[in-house]
């Protein structure tokens, strides 16, 4: 055996100990979580992962004897997760499990997209995330504690449905966070369907609630992006989130995010030291990190200076003005 397959011989063996994840990791024994949720732990597509389970019923029961939320129903997400399924139809990363009614759904969700500036690249591809940060403008995801807040319905533009323009408005539910997510509000973190409309151009609607002083509202093409990118903000499908919007309305309930910045650092490290993520106790994505190779979290108090110069930098443009539509 030559010196050059030996090494590719312990790449691949350090591979298959960093993501294979044992029997008893992906049936979640060991976890003291009712019997019917059992069936649905694990690390296959529409399954969740043990800690991503543990930790979403840990808040949502914390909140629960804090008097914070009443909902019979919570919420969690994997964001480690490819956004796509081999078929190229979206992955289920996102879960809205009610233990009452013994329920357990798995649906897409988007993940940040970032940016990619020249002094920092910290973007992410379509199908896995590998940049993570709570920084205002990173359109990054962070992983950690939410509790559902109010909403918020805004006109998005108009688009061509049935031969007719019809008025799109998108509702967004806000998020309150804390620790890494305390500022979600502030970077406007939240979730919402994940479509929004292309504007092309701009015609005469006066009698509009959306028309401008001159009696214009912007047209363009519906895009659904379920199962992509978004600017750091949950994203469901239309179907998708209509059942959430209708679940968390005037009931707060909890939403928890893997990962969060120390389990990113600590995987980042193990990966560095070529360790196995099985045995330190740690857990991403097989599929995802040999994709990314390794994941970071970019910090506040780092990035935010970086967008912060990069923004000034930026030069002042006129207002955007939409062609008359032909």
């Amino acid at each position: 055996m030559t010196l050059n397959s030996i090494r590719l011989a312990f790449a691949a063996l350090s591979l298959i100990l960093v993501s294979c994840p044992s029997p008893s990791f992906a049936a979640g024994k060991g976890l003291d979580i009712p019997s019917w949720l059992k069936k649905h732990v694990g690390t296959g597509d529409g399954e969740i992962a043990p800690i991503v389970l543990k930790r979403a019923r840990a808040l949502y029961q914390r909140k629960r004897r804090e008097g914070a939320v009443k909902n019979p129903c919570y919420l969690a997400m994997d964001a480690t997760r490819p956004s796509l399924k081999r078929s190229g139809k979206p992955g289920h990363r996102f879960y809205i499990i009610c233990e009452k009614k013994k329920s357990f759904r798995a649906i897409s969700s988007g993940h940040g997209n970032g940016r990619k500036l020249q002094t920092a690249n910290f973007s992410n591809g379509r199908q896995c995330a590998k940049n993570f940060s709570n920084a205002e403008g990173s359109k990054l995801t962070t992983g950690g504690s939410y509790v559902t807040a109010e909403t918020r319905t805004s006109f998005k533009g108009y688009y061509r449905k049935l031969g007719m323009k019809k008025p799109f408005k998108r509702t967004f539910l806000l998020f309150d966070g804390e620790g890494d997510t305390e500022n979600a509000r502030e970077r406007a973190i939240g979730g919402h369907p994940a479509a929004f409309v292309w504007w092309q151009c701009r015609f005469k609607k006066p009698k509009s609630p959306h028309a401008d002083k001159e009696g214009y509202v912007p047209y363009g093409r519906l895009v659904d992006y379920t199962g992509g990118r978004s600017n750091g903000c949950t994203t469901w499908s239309r179907s998708a989130a209509k059942t959430i919007l209708k679940l968390v309305e005037d009931k707060p309930t909890t939403l928890y995010i893997y990962p969060e910045s120390g389990d990113i650092d600590a995987v980042a490290k193990a990966m560095k030291k070529r360790k196995s993520l099985l045995r330190a106790g740690l857990y991403w994505n097989a599929a995802c990190l040999k994709a990314i190779g390794s994941p970071k979290f970019w910090d506040k108090k780092i990035l935010r200076p970086i967008i912060d110069k990069w923004r000034k930098s930026l030069p002042k443009l006129p207002p955007l003005q939409l062609p008359i539509c032909k």
